[in-house]
């Protein structure tokens, strides 16, 4: 979230909170890193920690805090309301989401009633902070919120006659475009049946318009896409897109003439010899992205400066199993990338890795959350210090 976005009013309630909270005073960087057992551990346990990641700090790896969650709910991603005001928790388990106060102490998730979605996936917010829209990959839909209420209000799911929604997982929002693209990825059971396309909605009416295929193999070419995030400001409008099982970073650009999407892969993971790639992620300026590889676990630097239909791989930077989410300093000197991916063989490290993206190299690791068992679902910076306007 870009610094000139915050309004004066949530600066003056994240500056409270700040000034109120011992934990914040005590450290210079703080991220929520919400965790559960590896498999085998017992008894099993889940929470929300609030670790130091800055490696200059002398609390370093050091957890401030520690909030509990149900032990059933697979807490899954943390993602934050416009301003920064509320956490929401999507869960693969025991109820799909949990919404927490920032602004009060100490932080207690609550649980929101959401019937018609099951295994919760990603979150996205509109501009006016007043609706949020939620992938539940195991109902096969997309559940519209009032953010200000947190109160389902409307359903999307497939149209027959025009496209489908399968398994959504990745969901991004251009508010400019009236347009919310969604994909399908895999049955949330046992990662099978995997999809391959994307499905593009109005935003204002929920109406499914269509899906686009993202494999140049057969159908069912199982390419599984898995993110789709907007390039922030871009002109035409511009999404990427990455197939898990594919290997391929897709772009998907506006077509104003015939208000659609023409689809081109532009890279593939497969000829630098990773897998799995998974988040996307935009340094303030948006000339470089950023995306995570989970087998064998990498973190990729690429340039979009001189075309973003054309990325340039910069470096890829072994980080461990299951290289996942991604948060950066405020200064942009520290990429801090958590190693877990569903607790899968050879991608649930369960370690913390600290880039210094000036050196491009890894430089501490956070092993805090591994010595005790357990693995790093998602991270995301406490409101002081997020800066993040794609997600």
């Amino acid at each position: 979230m870009k610094k000139n976005y915050v309004s004066n009013v949530a600066r003056s309630v994240l500056a409270c909170t700040a000034l109120l909270s011992p934990v914040l005073a005590q450290a210079q960087i703080l991220a929520m890193v919400n965790y559960e057992s590896k498999p085998g551990q017992t008894p099993r346990r889940e929470g929300i920690a609030i670790i130091d990641v800055d490696p200059a700090s002398k609390n370093f790896a050091a957890i401030r805090n520690d909030i509990p969650l149900p032990t059933d709910l697979v807490a899954h991603h943390i993602f934050y309301n416009k301003d920064l005001s509320k956490a929401y928790i999507t869960a693969l388990g025991n109820g799909a989401l949990h919404v927490m106060d920032m602004t009060r102490q100490p932080y207690r998730p609550k649980r929101v009633d959401v019937p018609d979605c099951q295994v919760a996936e990603d979150v996205v917010f509109s501009e006016d902070n007043k609706t949020w829209y939620m992938t539940c990959m195991g109902s096969s839909n997309v559940i519209v919120g009032d953010a200000g209420t947190d109160k389902q209000i409307k359903v999307i799911a497939s149209d027959a006659e025009n496209a489908f929604i399968r398994y959504p997982h990745g969901i991004s929002l251009n508010d400019k475009i009236d347009r919310i693209m969604v994909t399908s990825t895999v049955r949330p059971s046992d990662l099978g049946d995997a999809g391959e396309t994307v499905t593009v909605i109005e935003a204002s009416s929920g109406k499914v318009l269509s899906s686009h295929k993202l494999s140049d193999k057969p159908s069912p070419s199982g390419s599984a896409p898995v993110e789709a995030v907007f390039l922030p400001h871009s002109n035409p409008p511009l999404a990427y897109i990455n197939t898990m099982f594919g290997g391929g970073l897709w772009t998907g650009l506006w077509n104003a003439d015939n208000k659609t999407f023409d689809f081109n892969q532009v890279f593939d993971f497969n000829t630098v010899k990773q897998g799995v790639p998974l988040e996307i992620y935009f340094n303030d300026k948006h000339d470089r992205m950023y995306i995570t590889t989970a087998n064998p676990g990498h973190f990729n630097i690429f340039d979009i400066s001189e075309s973003p239909l054309k990325p340039t791989l910069i470096k890829a930077i072994p980080t461990a199993g299951g290289a996942h989410h991604v948060v950066f300093s405020p200064d942009e000197q520290y990429a801090i990338v958590a190693n877990s991916f569903l607790n899968l063989p050879d991608m649930s490290d369960g370690s913390i890795s600290v880039i210094d993206l000036n050196k491009q190299q890894v430089i501490a690791t956070i092993d805090t959350l591994k010595k005790q068992g357990l693995n790093p679902n998602s991270i995301i910076m406490m409101p002081r210090w997020h800066h993040d306007d794609a997600h």
